[in-house]
């Protein structure tokens, strides 16, 4: 049996940002509760969480909030009690962790929100000392902070490296004690607070994970983290299967969804409760499908995100794409996959991907969404038209 007597029992979880570059999702709801795999970026934290022994969990929320609050409420379900405090003004990491101080105990974990982890990933860390840096080697380090090492601690902690200095991505987690606030006094990120410490020489220490750690920056890295987390799925059938289906791979079907003759679906793929899929759709690898959504018959999904309370018509192509809860999609709509350059703070991406559509949206039959092409929230886009730049929300294509 595995030792927990010198573990952590309590956390801090940062949830209070937005993530303005993962608009439009981000336009109605946190980052942390985008839903990759039918869950909400948080609950895979907190899960990680309560498999580890950490039964307190203090949610530092703003932006927002209501959302989080409503669906975690106090924690039970998840095997975790949450209490939370709120956040008026996002200033940062560390002005963030600073609204935990008269909760917190002499020794704590704190973790980033936004970040897919898995239990592995701090399974050994709820055991390390005060003050420790969690870090895992990533290839491309130079678009996250990285620690650079001496020895077997930190000399440094540098975010968006220009140059390359490290393949330690700093995955902001990390255990703490009460030290920190003396550091936090003047600092607003709590990376600068760790560099502080090591110029006070009270160099945190580093320890390595080789679990799963994945962040998402971009709208098109939430295709990736739902790739990822589809490794994961465990099958099941909750629903009804009607003759004439083929199951092929890792499919979880939810409770009182009916699965149409003659739907082909390829796991990994996860379908949720009370929804309607066919007769005739094919599923592919990687696809996500939320609760109470609709797919018409001779559509065709592959390595998408589908938010709940959708509904697609039928004979619709949607590749690499994502579509947020609410939407209504008409009949022989296309959201094909390309590769295309996107421009993002003065920065170009190359990436390769189909189409972004924000919550509520209405689309007309017969449309066709270019590649990287966003729709806002609550847009409306009538029918027989090709849509190649961004929509914005509430906006009317006619």
């Amino acid at each position: 049996m595995e030792d927990r007597t010198n573990q952590v029992r309590q956390a801090v979880v940062l949830a209070a940002g937005e993530g303005q570059r993962l608009r439009p999702f981000t336009a109605l709801k946190p980052k942390v509760m985008i839903p990759i795999a039918n869950k909400p970026i948080l609950q895979y934290v907190i899960e990680a969480l309560a498999a580890n022994g950490v039964a307190e969990v203090l949610l530092i929320v703003g932006y927002k909030q209501e959302n989080v609050q409503d669906y975690f409420g106090s924690g039970e379900q998840f095997g975790v009690r949450i209490s939370y405090v709120s956040e008026k003004q996002q200033l940062g990491t560390g002005h963030a962790l600073k609204q935990a101080e008269r909760a917190v105990g002499e020794r704590f974990l704190v973790l980033a929100g936004d970040n897919i982890i898995d239990s592995q990933t701090i399974s050994s860390f709820v055991r390390a000392q005060p003050n420790t840096i969690l870090v895992k080697q990533q290839d491309n380090a130079s678009k996250y902070g990285v620690v650079v090492l001496r020895g077997q601690v930190a000399a440094g902690l540098v975010e968006n490296p220009a140059e390359p200095v490290s393949n330690l991505v700093n995955t902001g987690i990390y255990m703490l004690d009460r030290r920190v606030f003396s550091f936090l006094q003047q600092e607003v990120d709590l990376p600068q607070a760790l560099n502080e410490m090591i110029a006070q020489h009270e160099a945190p220490g580093v320890q390595e994970t080789q679990g799963v750690w994945f962040d998402a920056v971009y709208p098109w890295d939430i295709i990736k983290l739902n790739q990822e987390a589809m490794k994961r799925v465990t099958p099941r059938v909750g629903g009804v299967i009607e003759s004439g289906v083929n199951l092929r791979g890792d499919v979880y079907v939810g409770r009182d969804t009916v699965i149409r003759s003659g739907c082909y679906i390829v796991g990994p793929v996860v379908i949720g409760d009370n929804c309607q899929i066919g007769p005739h759709v094919c599923l592919f690898p990687a696809s996500s499908v939320g609760n109470g959504v609709t797919i018409g018959p001779f559509s065709q999904i592959t390595n998408s995100v589908i938010g709940e309370n959708t509904f697609i018509g039928p004979n619709s192509l949607v590749e690499e794409s994502v579509i947020d809860r609410g939407c209504l999609v008409g009949s022989h709509f296309i959201a094909r996959t390309g590769d295309t350059q996107v421009a993002v703070d003065r920065e170009l991406h190359q990436v390769k991907c189909g189409a972004f559509v924000g919550e509520d949206a209405s689309i007309g039959d017969i449309v066709i969404v270019q590649p990287a092409s966003m729709i806002g929230n609550s847009a409306q886009v009538s029918g027989m038209k090709v849509i190649s730049r961004n929509i914005p929300e509430k906006s009317w294509v006619v």
